[in-house]
């Protein structure tokens, strides 16, 4: 029997009240809940996106909150206006993501420099921007949404694979460098999570496999996990904000896997 969660799970004793954190993609899905979460949780969250639309609801979606969202409407290929917006930021939340979903001899170029320029080298100059405010209060949490593809390769996905693989690298050198500041460097890495950008994903390998889209979902996309189930948001927002809050404290440098045991074949 397929199992799914009864409702949210209980909330992390976590006060991030006074804090500014800063999430990106955060228009939808995995970025949504996080921003949510976090604002929940007290932050002022600057939540970024080049869906300002989508930024405007989740903004009313917070109302009532102890926390605050602030849209913040942003093109992360526009690398110096990431770095720039990342200044102050208490928590760093890199979620903002693309797929494409081709072989390699048919990948456009054009369109692996652009995955790999949002999902590597904006968070690169994301935490650029945030290091010097975290360092100089001895204190700050980055949590880079990686995913099992930052874990195992898939046929077909050689940017996002390449992003995630990037990002896991990026993410334990911030942990080295950051530990003596007080500052903790994280992944989080979901298996298929309930999203838009997974349900456009479902549509390009149908079309890849030449196979029915509820074929995909039970022979591709969740062939490697033990548990048949797409990850819901909320359960990866839950997950960023255990990173943030004291217990985890001592954690850094590491991957958390929400992957229904995918990395554990």
């Amino acid at each position: 029997m397929t199992e799914h969660p009864a409702s949210a799970p209980a909330p992390l004793g976590l006060d991030l009240a006074g804090r500014t954190a800063l999430v990106t993609g955060a228009a939808g899905g995995i970025g949504a809940a996080c921003a949510l979460r976090l604002a929940a949780a007290g932050a002022t969250v600057r939540a970024v996106d080049r869906d300002e639309a989508g930024l405007a609801a989740l903004a009313g979606r917070a109302a009532g909150l102890s926390g605050a969202v602030e849209p913040y409407g942003l093109d992360l290929t526009d690398l110096d206006a990431a770095e720039r917006a990342a200044a102050g930021a208490d928590v760093l939340v890199n979620n903002a993501g693309l797929q494409l979903v081709r072989p390699i001899e048919d990948f456009p170029p054009e369109v692996f420099h652009t995955i790999l320029t949002v999902m590597l080298e904006a968070p690169f100059r994301l935490i650029r921007g945030a290091l010097p405010h975290m360092y100089a209060q001895g204190w700050g949490r980055i949590v880079n949404l990686s995913s099992v593809h930052g874990l195992r390769a898939s046929a077909y996905k050689s940017a996002y694979v390449s992003a995630k693989h990037g990002l896991e690298g990026l993410s334990k050198t911030a942990a080295l460098e950051g530990a003596p500041h007080g500052v903790t460097s994280n992944c989080v890495n979901p298996g298929y999570v309930r999203t838009p950008l997974v349900e456009r994903q479902i549509a390009d390998q149908a079309a890849a496999h030449g196979i029915p889209r509820e074929r995909v979902v039970s022979e591709v996309l969740l062939k490697e996990s033990a548990l048949k189930r797409l990850v819901e948001p909320d359960e990866v927002a839950e997950a960023v904000a255990y990173l943030c809050a004291p217990q985890a404290a001592f954690i850094t440098g590491t991957s958390l896997s929400l992957d229904g045991g995918w990395s554990a074949r």
